[in-house]
């Protein structure tokens, strides 16, 4: 197995800065927000009520999983969802790594539309399943097609999986477009989709489309969302699917046998945040937003950078290909991972190479980030990557 290339490059980055290097890190994709205040409260209230230290139900709080499927209804057209579809766990990436092992047998395919955020393959092969790639271009803003997916499935193929808005590219799936993915899908039978939603809240071009929602996919989806990106709760760990009875039924067997319940006050804090004031989201998806048009202009300003203009989430993913073959201070850069690793030595920023992503002509940045660092890693990167020849 791998190693997560995002982990391990903020690894490298804490430990140089712990040597006394000032790093600026653009390599997590983790707010840089706190907590909203409403949301700590409730948590705090949650330990003062003393209610919440046994083991939680598996599958999580009824309450909870009831809010999540009122949402999901309300705000996603998911019409079906009722609790007895969310399953609760441990983070996005705990509720994708369920799934995957209930619904994977050795050999199985998995579609996967790339770039793509780099736990999916790995999780794919360790439930013995072969992922198989469709990759988007920077010319249609990296998104595979309905046309490439069709031609991808094979008899051996189980399900799909794709991320809207995407990390680590920042774009997001119109109606249409996934109508006509959903076209293709309910062609094969039993092919089903994860959704993974986790980057919904912070979408520039206005509403987020959920497949789930549309004609005959509400059976053949398990949508995956959390409260790690909107919500600011990285180390929270609360994450979800809503999916197909039986699915939900053999995620909570899965996560009864390897972690039982998730945290009971982390839980409670998410219950907060999903039926509360909504307010923090709207002003960190606002600040996001500000910062990309920050970033942008920033990025075309360095020559030999091309990229397009993300419509989510909180990445840039630049195409660096004009890099390659040039050296500089003792460093000569053949790929990605080399220009991500100069960067890091003689520019001191952290960025995480699109390898890692499926795309290796790119490096992904993440803007979650001050406004002063990010003017600040800009103008080092603009430096560094002008002394290469």
């Amino acid at each position: 197995m791998e190693e997560s290339a995002t982990l391990a490059m903020a690894k490298k980055a804490r430990e140089l800065k712990a040597s006394g290097i000032d790093i600026i890190s653009l390599s997590l994709g983790e707010p840089d927000f706190k907590t909203p205040k409403h949301i700590q409260e409730a948590a705090k209230a949650a330990i003062d009520e003393g209610k919440y230290f046994s083991y939680p139900p598996v599958a999580g709080y009824q309450d909870l999983r009831e809010a999540i499927a009122k949402k999901l209804r309300d705000e996603n057209g998911i019409e079906k969802a009722k609790a007895e579809n969310i399953v609760v766990s441990t983070g996005a990436k705990h509720s994708i790594a369920n799934v995957f092992m209930c619904t994977i047998n050795e050999g199985d395919e998995v579609v996967i539309f790339s770039p793509y955020w780099v736990s999916y393959a790995e999780i794919i092969k360790l439930a013995g399943g072969v992922p198989v790639l469709i990759e988007g271009t920077l010319e249609n803003n990296f998104k595979a097609t309905a046309a490439q997916l069709e031609a991808a499935i094979t008899p051996r193929t189980k399900s799909v999986i794709y991320s809207s808005p995407c990390n680590p590219t920042g774009s997001v799936f119109s109606k249409e477009e996934l109508e006509a993915i959903a076209a293709v899908v309910l062609k094969h039978e039993n092919l089903i989709v994860i959704a993974d939603e986790i980057y919904e809240l912070i979408n520039f071009v206005g509403k987020n489309y959920s497949i789930a929602s549309f004609p005959g996919m509400f059976e053949r989806t398990v949508t995956v969302n959390g409260f790690s990106k909107g919500y600011a709760m990285t180390g929270w760990r609360v994450g979800y699917i809503c999916a197909p009875l039986e699915i939900a039924k053999a995620c909570e067997k899965m996560q009864g046998q390897f972690t039982s319940g998730g945290t009971g006050i982390a839980q409670r804090a998410a219950l907060a945040g999903i039926a509360g004031d909504q307010g923090p989201s709207k002003e960190m998806a606002a600040a996001y937003f500000r910062r990309r048009e920050l970033v942008m202009g920033l990025l075309k300003d360095i020559p030999g950078i091309k990229t397009h203009v993300p419509e989510g989430a909180f990445y840039f993913f630049p195409d660096v290909t004009s890099f390659f073959g040039k050296s500089a201070h003792g460093h000569t850069v053949k790929d990605a991972d080399d220009l991500c690793l100069y960067l890091l030595d003689v520019a001191h920023v952290s960025l995480v190479t699109g390898g890692a992503f499926g795309a290796p002509s790119c490096i992904r940045l993440s803007y979650a980030a001050s406004d002063e660092e990010l003017v600040e890693a800009l103008k080092r990167m603009k430096k560094a990557l002008g002394e290469l020849v």
